[in-house]
């Protein structure tokens, strides 16, 4: 229960910082011979940050857990 506590608190610790960081993508808006015109969004994934947070609460629980029957 332990080991199980300690893989949902760096899941969720990955998950939480993957999810507020996102990421960008560019998309091309003209493209007219030499002239390009691109953009650039910045994307987050709010369900990521949001399983990231249960899965660190739920591994604290887990560890709390294990160490009061320990």
């Amino acid at each position: 229960m332990k080991l199980l506590g300690l893989a949902l608190v760096i899941l969720g610790a990955i998950a939480l910082i993957y999810g507020l960081v996102g990421h960008e993508s560019q998309t091309t808006m003209i493209d007219l011979g030499g002239i390009k015109a691109t953009a650039t969004e910045h994307k987050t994934f709010p369900f990521v940050a949001g399983v990231g947070v249960g899965a660190l609460i739920g591994g604290v629980a887990l560890l709390l857990a294990s160490k009061r029957r320990a």
